[in-house]
């Protein structure tokens, strides 16, 4: 109480200075605060003891009661529920065999059309052919392409598409391989 009366008994221009004089204070006394030095590379950051005893705490739980440690966290810092990953060290060869036998093959989706040989009898029709069924060839330019087998005629088709324009171009005298 008898600090308050000596605050209100100052002048204003002393009470500012003392004001000005108690924030330079602080900030000389957090300057002084002993400094940290950062840990080198390589070498292991040391862990307060607190978090050193909640390690050792939560290493000698069992299975289930970490589970337990999980859910309750997940409750009280509202995480959502997302899958875990596991690890190298934790998963077994035997189960991941497994696994992979009973996941479904993938789907290939694309396919690429490519040209392999096709017969030179028959090569007037197979350039034709190329012209009509390729977009943006001329005559030269599905000549030139005919003549540059073996080649990709399309790559990134659907299985149908590539059924299709495999069955056109045997017809003329290609041999179609689809990959």
């Amino acid at each position: 109480m008898n600090g308050f009366r000596i605050y209100k008994s100052l002048p204003l221009r002393q009470l500012r200075s003392f004001s000005r004089w108690s924030v330079l204070h602080q900030e000389v006394a957090q300057a002084a605060a002993p400094l940290s030095i950062p840990v080198p590379e390589g070498i292991e950051k040391p862990v307060s003891p607190k978090i050193e005893k909640l390690v050792a705490e939560i290493t000698t739980l069992n299975l289930l009661e970490v589970s337990e440690l999980s859910q309750v966290l997940k409750k009280r810092l509202n995480l959502p529920d997302a899958p875990m990953m596991p690890t190298g060290g934790f998963v077994a060869a035997a189960p991941a065999a497994e696994e992979e036998e009973a996941a479904p093959k993938a789907v290939k989706t694309s396919f690429t059309v490519k040209m392999t040989k096709f017969d030179d009898k028959q090569k007037v029709a197979l350039i034709k052919e190329v012209k009509s069924l390729l977009e943006g060839f001329n005559l030269v330019q599905a000549k030139k392409f005919v003549e540059s087998v073996p080649t990709v005629v399309k790559a990134d088709i659907s299985k149908d598409e590539a059924e299709k324009l495999k069955e056109a171009l045997t017809k003329v005298g290609a041999i179609i391989e689809i990959d």
